[in-house]
């Protein structure tokens, strides 16, 4: 599963100047990253992998669906356990097919590419410095901190918020047709959820507005997806949509729930029953 390629060799530096922090192109390209975030809560780095480079990622990533843990389940917006007791109207009752799998971490090896970007310190440095924050850290979760995301044709990723503050992902393969990534930028912040607008969004009702991203392989994307309810519309067409997710917090010791993680990987490990999952607000997971 490894290649020859160095992590920040796979990024077009020439646009992206990773490798010079500080320089006038980093601070340009950072204060435009802001700019987007600020405005809308993503940025799209478009073309960020070299275009002679994207296959080799492609076949790399690829290889790693056959460990993706696939189960149709039904789920809601917070990805807690269906059927707890909820009062009346609350967004959470709306229940959904969720059809999108996951490779776990620990099925993606130390020396794949998209590992090592991952935990490429200078990659660290320029998304927290993207983010505005001093420092960033990798989840602890030992499962969901690196993932790839796999949706096969006929199937989505529903509506949901990450558990994660700062979400990076990368698209390493399309969608022949559909699997368009629709979002609401800010709908909930750290001290208010904001059930009413969640519920006018999950009932399509139109009186919030949706935005949607047109995402090609080899773009970065930069998200808050704590604070935003996104999806991925439904696949189409006979192509699987992958996309690596590196899932970055501000503060160190971020693990997932219990039920999340059984929810997304079939299984849990320690970390996930020692109540280490901090996040730094009191939001619904």
């Amino acid at each position: 599963m490894s290649t020859s390629v160095a992590p920040l060799e796979m990024v077009d530096t020439d646009r992206y100047p990773l490798t010079a922090p500080g320089s006038p192109a980093w601070l340009a390209t950072v204060g435009r990253t802001r700019a987007d975030l600020a405005d809308a809560g993503c940025s799209v780095l478009t073309d960020f992998i070299r275009p002679e480079l994207r296959e080799v990622l492609r076949t790399e990533c690829a290889g790693l669906e056959p460990h993706a843990y696939t189960k149709i389940e039904q789920v809601n917006a917070y990805n807690t356990a269906i059927g707890a007791p909820l009062p009346e109207g609350h967004p959470g009752r709306t229940i959904m097919e969720r059809g999108n799998a996951f490779v776990a971490r620990d099925h993606i090896p130390a020396s794949s590419i998209i590992s090592r970007l991952y935990t490429s310190p200078l990659f660290q440095r320029f998304v927290a410095d993207c983010f505005g924050l001093p420092e960033l850290h990798e989840l602890a979760d030992p499962l969901s901190g690196l993932t790839l995301n796999v949706i096969a044709p006929g199937r989505a990723h529903p509506w949901h918020f990450d558990t994660n503050s700062y979400t990076v992902s990368l698209l390493t393969q399309g969608a022949a047709e559909g699997g368009t990534f629709e979002h609401c930028p800010n709908i909930r912040s750290a001290a208010e959820e904001n059930f009413a607008a969640v519920r006018s969004v999950l009932a399509g009702d139109g009186a919030y507005p949706v935005q949607r991203l047109a995402l090609r392989p080899g773009d970065l994307q930069l998200f808050q997806g704590r604070f935003a309810l996104h999806r991925v519309s439904t696949v189409k067409g006979g192509i699987a949509r992958h996309s690596a997710i590196f899932a970055y917090s501000e503060r160190p010791g971020t693990v997932g729930s219990a039920e999340r993680t059984r929810q997304l990987f079939g299984r849990v490990l320690p970390a996930h029953l020692a109540g280490r999952t901090d996040r730094g607000d009191e939001l619904l997971d």
